[in-house]
């Protein structure tokens, strides 16, 4: 299910979202930090977000149904109209977008089959934060 994309990118961590983003159904939505959970990179949602922010667009990989924490769409001038492509890409999954980006996030949360659930032995913790700036994509 995961898209060429996701096979040809360069970096470990953005390849492992990309697969997972690659299981959210149509009309269903995650939070950043979700995708960051199942992938094992506990506090790294802001990370999930860069990594879909490099796929090229059109995409295979449904970046459009990954959201922040409020269930918003991220309205931005930054994102250089792909928060406006986010919103008609949902509204035509059926999911209801609000003019400010909210969404009805707990209606539409994706709960992933138990196989994509990380096992307890299986967590990956970034280093402790100290001088540097810790690092999320660390594999």
């Amino acid at each position: 299910m995961a898209s060429p994309v996701a096979a040809d990118s360069g970096r470990p961590f953005d390849r492992r979202v990309y697969a997972m983003v690659a299981h959210i159904p149509p009309g269903q939505l995650a939070t950043y930090g979700q995708v960051a959970e199942l992938i094992g990179a506990w506090g790294c949602a802001r990370q999930v977000g860069w990594a879909l922010r490099r796929l090229p667009l059109p995409s295979e990989v449904p970046w459009h149904r990954v959201v922040n924490a409020q269930g918003r769409i991220a309205m931005s001038p930054g994102r250089e109209g792909s928060d406006w492509m986010q919103r008609e890409l949902l509204l035509a999954e059926g999911i209801a977008v609000a003019p400010d980006g909210r969404l009805p996030l707990a209606r539409h949360r994706w709960h992933p089959p138990a196989a994509l659930l990380p096992e307890a032995g299986d967590a990956w913790t970034p280093e402790p934060p100290g001088p540097a700036l810790r690092s999320c994509t660390k594999d």
